[in-house]
């Protein structure tokens, strides 16, 4: 409406200096007031539903017939009015609106007919107006001309249309396959996340079982212990692309010892690296930069990764560890790490394949090392995830350069935390797997604590409702009853545990996980495969709140 308010004070402001006609802003008024009610009317008639095309006609003629009429009666007057240009300048306002209908008039045929109507009508008795003075055929070839006219506007209105409805049909397409293949993609990340949580109940009877046979002085303890923890990181793989794809992977920012996270990996890595008859170096340990704020977790899992890559298409020489931090202008701290390796190298070729998930650079790659093929693309959206990236230097025969850098905000270092003791608490293990149950027994069982167990939620609060309890290991996902559910009802009923801390067993820890936890009542939250020093980390706390909760009572 602004441009068509414009274009007629222009026309009216050209007619009064041109030609001396005031009158034309009398025209521009009445324009004005039709485009007001053509506006304001329509406002209020599109509020009510149209379900009959009588409706939709009656709103149509109501919003464009007004404006339609007011704007055209200026084609007569031209018409008559100016010599010579005349019939040329009317014929141009009228095509030059009707032009402008094709274009606000899309996907309703109602609408280009109402707005069309009065300039129709315009164009056939414009030739009339001087069928007593002009010459018969003048006037025939003028009818003939308002005919194409005519023609050529309802040819190009269809014409629009057609294209329209081809764009709204791709378009509709591509919205339905988008939403199948989004819907494929939740569909897979749930079936993986299934699958994810089963597989590690039975890991982790294998890590806790392999612990304890290991520290029974039994080598085999050792063996087990690797290939556990070798399917954790493939299952790990899965689930994080699973993860990737749906949008769901996040980082967490926390602080931690950036030195000692990256010696561990480092130290981790070491036996195997002995074992090729390779020498694993670090350079530049200095410049690294101590307390850090990150996520330590990912970040371990990017530079073993990184490592994990080195080691095993490295056959002899060395794989280097180039550390680097310099302090930015802000206050934080740009870290690179590079791993550097005396491999075969990569062609350019296989560059420009290295981060495609399942990617491993040839078949024989695959059956002589195995893994999935994901952990270079991983690394790499991990890495931009925490704000950094990953890049690689390679020529066939002189090894590569794998890079990560980050921008990692300082952070102070806590106070020391004693080693967790021997304690004397009542435990109880809620999980609907047996084999889960005495994988955490086993797990506490340094702590000289032997648990309670229950098999179901419905079980334990039951004995929650009699028994006295220090803490609670609650498995997240349960049949019938979750443990978030039976937190919720252990908070709201009465009882010598309706603030006992509750700890989460989750296979899948995420940030959103978390809160939904945190929103049921529960306390802290461990991730399966149970990493012992994590569960004795948010089993000591939830004892302190116990006793400082003693103590104040």
């Amino acid at each position: 409406m602004p441009i068509r308010l414009m274009t007629a004070v222009g026309v009216a402001a050209g007619l009064h200096l041109a030609f001396g006609w005031s009158w034309a802003w009398t025209w521009a008024a009445l324009y004005t007031a039709a485009q007001g009610f053509d506006h304001f009317t329509g406002i209020q008639l599109l509020k009510r539903p149209i379900d009959t095309p009588f409706q939709a006609a009656r709103v149509a003629l109501i919003t464009f017939l007004p404006s339609s009429i007011a704007f055209g009666a200026l084609a007569p007057v031209l018409w008559q009015g100016i010599d010579r240009y005349g019939p040329a300048l009317a014929m141009i306002v009228v095509a030059t609106a009707m032009t402008n209908l094709i274009a606000i008039c899309r996907g309703s045929r109602i609408a280009f007919a109402a707005g069309c109507l009065p300039y129709g009508l315009y164009l056939l008795i414009l030739p009339l107006m001087d069928a007593g003075t002009a010459p018969g055929p003048l006037v025939s070839t003028m009818m003939i001309a308002v005919g194409l006219v005519i023609l050529n506007v309802i040819g190009a209105w269809l014409t629009t249309e057609e294209a329209r409805k081809i764009s709204d049909d791709a378009r509709a397409e591509a919205e339905a396959r988008r939403h199948e293949a989004e819907e494929a993609t939740r569909a897979k990340s749930a079936w993986v996340a299934m699958i994810s949580h089963e597989l590690r109940t039975p890991i982790s009877a294998i890590l806790a079982g392999a612990a304890e046979t290991e520290r029974a002085g039994h080598a085999q303890g050792r063996l087990i212990n690797e290939a556990g923890r070798m399917m954790t990181t493939l299952l790990d793989d899965m689930l994080d692309l699973s993860k990737l794809e749906a949008g769901r992977m996040s980082v967490e920012a926390v602080d931690f010892d950036l030195r000692i996270a990256v010696l561990d990996a480092v130290r981790a890595w070491r036996p195997q690296a002995r074992a090729k008859g390779l020498r694993m170096r670090i350079l530049g340990a200095r410049h690294l930069p101590g307390w850090v704020s990150g996520d330590p977790t990912r970040m371990r899992q990017v530079i073993n990764n990184l490592l994990s890559n080195a080691l095993k298409f490295t056959k002899q020489g060395c794989v280097t560890l180039q550390l680097g931090g310099a302090i930015n202008p802000d206050g934080t701290y740009g870290v690179t790490i590079a791993v550097d390796d005396t491999g075969p190298g990569m062609t350019p070729e296989q560059l420009d394949r290295l981060f495609m998930p399942f990617e491993q650079l040839g078949a024989h790659t695959a059956r002589t090392h195995g893994g999935t093929g994901l952990g270079l693309m991983i690394s790499r959206e991990l890495a931009r995830l925490m704000g950094g990236d990953i890049s690689v230097v390679s020529a066939p025969g002189k090894g590569a350069v794998f890079t990560l850098s980050l921008t990692l905000p300082a952070a102070e270092a806590p106070a020391a935390v004693q080693a967790p003791q021997a304690v004397e608490a009542r435990v109880l293990v809620v999980d609907d797997h047996a084999v889960n149950r005495q994988a955490i027994a086993l797990v506490l069982a340094p702590l000289g604590i032997v648990p309670e167990t229950a098999g179901s939620a419905e079980e334990a609060l039951e004995r929650l409702a009699l028994e006295s309890f220090d803490a609670v290991l609650m498995d997240v996902y349960m049949p019938d009853m979750d443990g978030r559910e039976a937190t919720r009802q252990l908070r709201a009923m009465k009882g010598p545990n309706q603030q006992v801390p509750v700890i989460a067993i989750t296979a899948s820890a995420t940030a959103r996980d978390w809160e939904a936890c945190l929103a049921a009542g529960m306390t802290d939250h461990v991730a399966k495969p149970i990493e012992p020093a994590q569960l004795y980390a948010a089993l000591e706390a939830a004892l302190s709140d116990v006793q400082r909760a003693a103590v104040a009572a």
